[in-house]
């Protein structure tokens, strides 16, 4: 008996150097308003999860200190759709896409931006509170070729932004009605 677990103990051993160990890497994902890409390919990832060139899965993380608005955007071809997970919980899904290929794809000819101004590409916006997040994602419905064969590639982006809480919004508010007033009372009678 003992010999059998000696051998079934090398075994997994031996199968554990042969395996390759999943990798993820994990992006720092600053709050600056700028883009921050992400590739879905099935040959490298058959679940399609959101990878890095390198064909490792990809993780975006950040520490909240307040809210922060998360934007989830398809900058390949048009008609791709993404589900977002904050550490495993699933966010929601992306905007419903139609498919345009081959005359869309926004990354490689005008950016992101383009992208997000074109209505024909998925995205999304998610609320989050403070604290500490990953975000992950992975292609829910692909783009659709000539063909109608999916496509199961792409290149997305996300950022954040801080958004300002209701105390703030009030104390603008009541800032901008202060300024006004003392416009008209500089101004005076109409």
């Amino acid at each position: 008996m003992k010999r059998l677990i000696s051998v079934a103990a090398l075994g997994w051993a031996l199968a554990s150097l042969s395996t390759p160990s999943a990798h993820a890497d994990s992006v720092v994902l600053p709050m600056d308003g700028q883009w921050h890409p992400f590739d879905v390919d099935a040959e490298f990832a058959p679940a399609k999860d959101w990878i890095d060139l390198s064909g490792d899965a990809l993780a975006f993380t950040f520490n909240a200190a307040g809210p922060v608005a998360l934007t989830v955007l398809d900058g390949g071809f048009a008609g791709d759709e993404f589900e977002v997970f904050d550490s495993g919980v699933s966010l929601g899904f992306t905007s419903a896409a139609l498919d345009s290929y081959p005359d869309s794809f926004a990354s490689t000819q005008a950016g992101f931006d383009h992208a997000l101004a074109d209505n024909r590409y998925s995205r999304g916006v998610f609320m989050l509170g403070a604290g500490a997040h990953s975000v992950t994602g992975l292609m829910s419905r692909s783009a659709l070729d000539n063909t109608l064969v999916p496509l199961d590639a792409t290149v997305g982006a996300v950022r954040i932004a801080a958004v300002p809480e209701p105390a703030s919004w009030a104390l603008l508010a009541g800032g901008i009605a202060a300024l006004v007033g003392a416009i008209r009372r500089r101004q005076g009678p109409g």
